[in-house]
């Protein structure tokens, strides 16, 4: 809104200053400071309230150390990171940005499913939540939304670079690298030199015009990817600033690659694939970021609110929507390892105990205890080491995927 406001102004009056609103990276940090600021400072009201309202987290016994502590302590708290970030966004971003609209969406979407489950477990004292069937059929929804809107949209497009003898010198003295805005299904594969995939080209095999019907394909991949990342950040809440602060490291490096892949320039000198329009994200990225650290202020340990399935699902539904938007969901398997080693350590252990109970007729662990944070507590580490070590492993694996640009 401030963006359009600023605009007229600037149009009508010549207002000095005004002009500033349009640059992304000034509206960008604009977003962040105001969403720190909202989740810390609203934060405790916000937390206050749910308190007031008898809003606590219901804790299961799973023989863990100070997990009694936890229990009566404020849960949903999903619904701070949500308003810090739709707040600015609304404020800030440019809201007919199809990248941006894509985002609110899923925002609103995620939060929606995961506040339903939290409400039955709190409110109807269900411990089971909202049926899994249920919470997958969300998770698929949006993701059938998220992959119609990319691949038919018409705003959503990529610019080729051109071959070197057809690069130009134009009129302004700039030399025209990329060619003509264009509808693809090409995405970022890490390491190789030519590091792009078509995700039409397992069609091929049906001759002649097989591209028409590459949405199967990409929507599919779509699907997946929002499903797993978004149950592999909610089983990573399980204790106090894992998430969130896991989260926020992702949510940061991604903000780097809108910014760059919406940049022609920066994606020109860094050679990575341009996307117009995608630049605007960073708005977003950078709000949802001040929202996520703002939120960790209340929620290190001892933790004053848990984020819920509220903010969990909706974390993981928006890294995942981001990450495809800006064609570098393969870099996901890096960048949000962190998430897919939870959900391996889980699948992993549940498969191995059918495996062994159907075979030798007692179930087998790999693992003392599913998500990995929980194994690690188990052997008797503290949780704020837990996470403090996974944090740092979350570091290193963001430089490496930022790094994976130019490892070909």
């Amino acid at each position: 809104m401030l963006y359009y406001l600023f605009e007229y102004l600037e149009s009508q009056f010549n207002l000095t200053g005004a002009s500033v609103f349009q640059f992304i990276t000034f509206r960008a940090a604009l977003a962040f400071i105001f969403s720190l600021l909202f989740s810390t400072v609203f934060g405790k009201r916000i937390i206050n309230f749910l308190r007031n309202q008898q809003v606590g987290e219901t804790v299961r016994d799973l023989g863990l150390e100070g997990q009694a502590q936890k229990s009566g302590t404020p849960t949903m708290g999903g619904i701070i990171i949500i308003m810090a970030t739709l707040i600015p966004v609304l404020l800030l971003a440019k809201l007919d940005n199809i990248y941006v609209v894509i985002l609110i969406i899923t925002t609103i979407w995620m939060g929606f499913i995961g506040f339903i489950d939290d409400y039955i477990k709190v409110f109807k004292k269900d411990k089971g939540g909202l049926s899994g069937k249920f919470k997958v059929l969300g998770q698929v929804g949006l993701g059938l939304f998220v992959g119609s809107m990319l691949y038919f949209h018409p705003d959503v497009t990529i610019k080729e670079q051109l071959p070197v003898e057809q690069q130009i010198i134009q009129q302004n003295g700039r030399k025209q690298v990329f060619g003509d805005a264009h509808k693809s299904t090409k995405t970022t594969i890490p390491f190789l030199k030519d590091n792009e995939l078509d995700y039409s080209k397992p069609l091929s095999f049906l001759g002649e015009g097989y591209q028409t019907y590459a949405w199967v394909i990409f929507i599919f991949v779509v699907v997946f990817i929002v499903t797993g990342i978004s149950n592999g950040a909610n089983l990573t809440d399980g204790i106090d600033g894992l998430a969130a602060g896991s989260s926020a490291i992702i949510v940061i490096t991604l903000a780097i690659f809108a910014w760059v892949s919406g940049n022609i320039i920066f994606a020109d000198y860094l050679d990575v694939m341009y996307i117009p329009n995608s630049g605007e994200m960073t708005v977003f990225i950078l709000a949802f970021a001040g929202a996520l650290i703002g939120f960790l202020w209340y929620n290190t340990f001892p933790a004053q609110v848990f984020m819920g399935d509220t903010g969990s699902l909706t974390i993981g539904g928006i890294i995942a929507v981001i990450a495809i938007a800006i064609r570098k969901e393969l870099l996901l398997v890096f960048l949000a390892g962190i998430f897919v080693v939870e959900n391996m350590s889980v699948i992993l252990q549940v498969g191995y105990f059918k495996y062994t109970r159907k075979k030798f007729g007692v179930g087998k662990r790999i693992f003392k205890m599913s998500p990995l944070h929980h194994h690690y507590q188990k052997s008797g580490y503290h949780e704020s080491k837990i996470v403090t070590r996974f944090w740092i492993v979350g570091i290193l694996l963001a430089v490496f995927t930022i790094a994976t640009l130019k490892l070909r």
